[in-house]
Formats: C-alpha cells, structure tokens, sequence
C-alpha cells in the first residue's frame, strides 16, 4: 500500500509506522462486547422496523447508517443495509445485489442475502444468474437452493438423478424449489415413478402430508384424488375403494395402511395380515410392516420388535429405500424385545447404510449384540473381537474430544477408566490478540450485547469455518470472558484434538449453584449438567413453548413449586437469577423424589413433562441405556443423554472422581413398584 523500500531506508520505517497506525485506527472501530456504543439505537431501531414490516423506517436508518464515510460507519451497518435489501428482494435487480456483495465481500450479510436472493432467483427462473451465483454460495445449507440447482445442473444436459432423488428425499416438507425440479425431471424422465412414490411413502410415514401430497401430484387427477380419500379416511378407503390391481392401485393402499397406523395400530395389523399381505407386492408389505412398527416403537408396543421382523422378512433389499428414522426405529424395537434381542438388533442394523452404521449410537449396540449374542465356539470369540474392537473403537475417541455418551458406556463396558483428556498448551497472547482482532467475532459479541442474540448467534458460527483447534480455543476463550456462555460452550465443543474441559464445562455462579443444590439435597453436578443442556447458561433464555431463564422453567410449574416450597412469587421473578435457580433446583428436586432418584427419568420427566417419563417406564424392566434409546421424542432422548454425560464430566471438574456414566444412568429402568408410592404425583 505505502510502496517497498530497502530494510533500514526512512521511506520502509515510515511506511511501517503507517501501517501499524491504520491497524490501530481499524481496531478502535471495532465493538467491545458489552459496551455500547454510537448508533447502536439506529441498529436496533432498524431489526425493528424489520419485524414489523415497515418498508419506510427500514430505508430511513439504511440511508442513515450509509451516509457516514465507509471508515467511519457503526460495525453493524452491514446488518441494516442487509435487512432492508433482504425486505425488498422481491423487486431487486441483479446489480443492487453485487454492489452489496463488494461492499461487504466475505462477510456472513453476503453470504446470507446471497442465500436469500438465489431463491428469489429460482423463483423467477434466471437461470443465468443463478448458475452465476451458486458457486459463491459458502454455506450451501438450504435445501430448496440445492434443488434450484440440481435442475440447473439438468438443464445444462448433466447428469443428476442420483443427487437430485438424494435431495428430494432430503425435503422436510413442500417448497417451491423441490417441487419445480422434481416435476421438471419427472416429466424429462430423470425422476420415475418408483422414485415417486417412496418419496410419498417417506413423507407419509414421518407425518408429513404436504411433502406427500407435493410429490403425488406430479400423477394424474385419478390418482390425486384417490390420495386424498386415503388422506381423509384410509380405513373407510381400504375397506371400499382400495385395490392391488396394479402398481399404483398397490401404493396407494399401502399409503392408506401406513396412514391408517398413525391412529390405531392394531386395527392397521388387522387390516395388513391376512388381506394386504397377500394381495401386496412383497415390497410393500415390508414398508407396510415396517410403518406398523415404527408407530408400534413409538408407543413402546412389545409388538413392534415382531412387525419389524416381519417387515425385514418381506422388505429384502427394498430396506434400503426406508427412511433413516423408520431404520433406527427397527433397532430401537429390537432392542427392547423380549425373545432373540441380539440377533433381532444385528439384522435391523444390517438394513442401515454403512454411514448410519458408523453413527456411535448404532456402532455401540451392534458392539453390545455382537458380544452379549456370541455362541461359543471359534465364531463365536471372532464375534466377541469385532464387538471389542468396535468398544475400543468407541471408547478411544473419548480422547479425541468426541466425548458422546456411547463413548463413556464403551469404556465403562470394557472395565476402563472414563479418563479426561489432557488439558492444552495455554492460549499466547499472540492467539489471544487474533481471536480479539477478529471483525467477525467482534461483530457477533456486539450483536449478542444489544440484545440481537439470534443474529449475533449466526454470525459467530459463519466466523467459525475453518478455525482449527487453538484458534477455536482463543474465539472460546473470548467467548468466555465476555461471559457468552453459550457461545464459549459450543465452540470449545468444535475441537477435536486439543479439548479444554474448562471451556466445554463452565460452571458460573458456582457458590449460588452449590449453595441451592446443597441446601435442599441435589448433585450440584447434575444441576450443572441440566443447566448446560437447558439454557446454556443463558441468563434471559426462553423457549418457544414459554419455557424462561437459566433452568427454563415454565409459568405454570414456577406458581406450583413456589406454593409447594412456600415462596412469595410472582410472575415477573421468574426472570431473576437467583429466584428462577431457586424454584429449578427445588422443581428438580422433586422431580427426582417422584422417580425414586434416578437421573435418567427424572431429566425425561423435566424435559418433557412427568406424566410422559412415568408412561414410558411402563412394560418390562430393561437396561437403562436400552430405556434411554427408545425415548419416543428425538429432543428428549437425545437430552436425557447429554444432561446425564454433562453431569458425569461436571462431578469429575468439581470432586476430581473418576467419572462414571453408569452410576448415574443406573442398571434397569423399569415400572414403579406398586409398594412404593409416588410422593408428589400431582407434579405438573
């Protein structure tokens, strides 16, 4: 910039003391978490008039925060000039758009407008500019981009039958981005029929109508509208309408058997053998059975175990056109059977995808079942060594920073020691200082600061990509003395080979949390391992479901646990620090009074509310890892694992014992027995 000069000439020192001077001037105008700072009002002003739509004070604050000289402008004016050309794309050009990409190039505004304008895009059908634009698309995380531009890829004549299936199954639910590739490539020939209707039957059976309904539309109006009448009344359609005369005749009846299990399994097994199950072809009654005993898994029916076998005994090879879920379901169902588990739990897992089968959890178990299964004999200690080795397997990445809850059983199974992994080298000041440095950082901590979390949150995360391991730990070590705890929790958790049990497990407010827990008879440990799992720390978090503060505890439990504990409460404390860890510490309690002491059910009960944890301990007592996998809910089943493997790292950090998982998720979980009575069964 200020030109090359010989080391030691005058021009070289002078260029060097203008250099340094404009890093100074560049870093002075960067925020400082926690600190306000001029314009911030302008800032929120307009994230605002944003959410309410008002198109005019959104433009008033973009032209204010433009107006001042670009090295003079507030960090955060990216943001507005973002919102307010985010809320007018609709009517944007293509130039608009680049000279916002030049202003504010590698940033996440970029990236995420650049997201939000390639659907624009593909709604209006420039294919032109948006084959220009996906390449400098960095995240490439939205689905109906990707389903834009695989039709891109087919109308510049390439091949993309396999990615674009890939990505259609991948649908959540109906968009028009999916929807416009998979009609252009079913009618092109690309997409078949076959494709078509798996498409259906994975939607149908995750319960997602709409998705089902977009991809049987791409059928004749006859077909549509016999859809329909399996949507609206399956049973009344299978006993009146429905046939196996032909292929669509048959899919469409195991559509209405699949729908009809959502509400009444046993009436859909009725209904499936004899009937269906002949008069199907052997596919289809595998998917039909197979539909059966996800629901069945779900309600925790022991009959479920037995509709999956049958559903693999039909299916074969066609398993592998099952959706992800409806495999691991077959697994959980496995697991939880009472006659020939082991080899039930080999087979379910053989159906998965080699990927799924390198998932830790399904890693554990077949490890589990290959040992616990093993005849005697030379296959069966070569049985034995492939369920060793997958343990090991498992329990040596505990070292490594993937320290899963599989993990922990593994090395508990094997008769080891869960060990913590070795501190890492202190952070120089050098890293320190590049973390500090940081626009992105910076910007996010600002954003987080004025009380734009959810923005500051994403831009934090954009920072992030490609950080190795000492630049994750100096971004969560600022994290950490800003006190963003969420933020400092979740980044330290990125590492891999260097893990800074400090950072992945902080314990603010430790006398408070020690002193509460104490007083009324709970592991602070546990406390911590819920509070991280909860809130994160957060002090004002609050769920979509009303759910506030650092233990996210509901209104209507915070009115119950008061009274029971004799609290002067009103609504408004639940938002206080020391009130919202009172009336959580004394709920959890309770909590764990109303199920005997177990951690395991008592944390489904706090996420998921008590009448749901004490349906689910009901049938026979089974192994408490066992119980832990088939929680229905996917949000509570993976809680109760992280809030019980928090507590396992917290008791370690805080007593120096050797951690273990086992003591604290128990051997069997299984009913209550009828001697000992529920002392608070009015837990709400």
């Amino acid at each position: 910039m200020f030109g090359w000069a010989p080391v030691g000439s005058e021009p070289r020192s002078c260029g060097r003391r203008l250099a340094l001077w404009a890093t100074l001037v560049l870093i002075s105008l960067l925020p400082v978490a926690g600190h306000a700072m001029r314009g911030d009002d302008t800032i929120v002003q307009a994230r605002d008039a944003l959410r309410a739509k008002d198109k005019g004070r959104l433009a008033a604050a973009r032209a204010a925060v433009m107006a001042v000289p670009a090295d003079e402008r507030h960090p955060l004016a990216m943001w507005v000039e973002y919102w307010e050309l985010g809320n007018r794309l609709a009517d944007a050009q293509q130039a608009e758009l680049d000279a916002f990409y030049a202003r504010w190039p590698g940033t996440y505004v970029e990236d995420r407008l650049r997201n939000d304008w390639l659907l624009e895009l593909g709604k209006r059908g420039d294919w032109v500019n948006f084959t220009r634009e996906f390449p400098r698309f960095r995240m490439n995380d939205d689905r109906e981009v990707t389903c834009y531009a695989m039709l891109t890829e087919h109308l510049a004549g390439r091949a993309v039958a396999e990615a674009a299936l890939n990505a259609w199954l991948a649908q959540r639910d109906a968009d028009d981005g999916c929807a416009l590739m998979s009609r252009t490539l079913f009618e092109a020939g690309v997409l078949k029929r076959a494709d078509v209707w798996r498409r259906a039957r994975q939607a149908i059976d995750a319960g997602r109508t709409r998705a089902a309904r977009q991809a049987v539309e791409l059928f004749d109006t006859r077909v549509v509208k016999a859809f329909e009448e399996v949507l609206k009344n399956p049973a009344r359609y299978l006993a009146h309408r429905a046939s196996a005369a032909g292929r669509t005749q048959a899919e469409l009846a195991t559509l209405a058997l699949m729908r009809m299990a959502s509400n009444d399994v046993d009436a859909a097994a009725a209904m499936l053998d004899p009937r269906w199950q002949r008069a199907l072809p052997p596919d289809l009654v595998g998917w039909a059975w197979a539909s059966l005993g996800r629901q069945a898994a779900f309600k925790q029916d022991p009959l479920a175990s037995q509709y999956f076998a049958n559903a693999r005994r039909f299916a074969g090879e066609s398993s592998h056109d099952w959706s992800e879920d409806m495999r691991a379901w077959s697994v959980r169902a496995a697991l939880r059977a009472e006659t020939n588990r082991w080899p039930q739990v080999l087979e379910a897992i053989g159906t998965m995808t080699d990927a799924e089968q390198r998932d830790t959890t399904w890693m554990y178990w077949k490890a589990y079942a290959l040992k616990a299964g093993a005849a005697d004999g030379i296959a069966g200690s070569e049985q034995r060594a492939a369920g060793h080795a997958l343990l090991m397997e498992l329990s040596d990445g505990l070292s490594h920073g993937q320290m899963h809850f599989y993990g922990k059983l593994a090395a508990e199974d094997l008769g080891e020691p869960i060990l913590l992994p070795p501190a890492p080298a202190s952070l120089s000041a050098f890293e320190r200082d590049a973390a500090q440095r940081n626009p992105g950082l910076s910007r996010a901590l600002h954003l987080i600061a004025i009380d734009l979390r959810d923005e500051g949150v994403r831009e934090w995360n954009f920072t992030l990509r490609g950080m190795n391991d000492r630049e994750l730990l100096a971004a969560a070590d600022l994290a950490c003395q800003h006190e963003v705890w969420d933020r400092c929790i979740n980044t330290s958790d990125r590492t891999r080979s260097e893990v800074d049990m400090a950072q992945r497990f902080p314990m603010p407010m430790r006398d408070d949390v020690v002193r509460n827990a104490r007083a009324i008879g709970v592991d602070p440990a546990y406390v911590y391992g819920l509070i991280r799992q909860e809130s994160r720390f957060i002090m004002d978090a609050r769920s979509y479901a009303g759910a506030s503060g650092l233990m996210q505890i509901m209104p209507s439990t915070a009115r119950w646990t008061a009274r029971k504990i004799g609290l002067a409460y009103s609504p408004a404390m639940i938002s206080d620090r020391d009130v919202n860890l009172k009336l959580g510490t004394s709920y959890l309690k309770l909590v764990l009074d109303s199920f005997e002491g177990s951690q395991a059910l008592a944390a489904a009960a706090y996420n998921a509310g008590p009448t749901r944890s004490r349906r689910w301990r009901s049938g026979p007592e089974v192994d408490a890892a066992i119980w832990a996998e088939n929680i229905p809910f996917s949000e509570t089943r993976d809680y109760v694992k992280k809030v019980l493997s928090n507590t396992t790292y917290y008791a370690a950090l805080m007593s120096g014992e050797v951690p273990s998982l086992r003591a604290r998720l128990g051997r069997a979980i299984g009913p209550r027995d009828p001697a000992t009575p529920d002392v608070n069964e009015d837990l709400p």
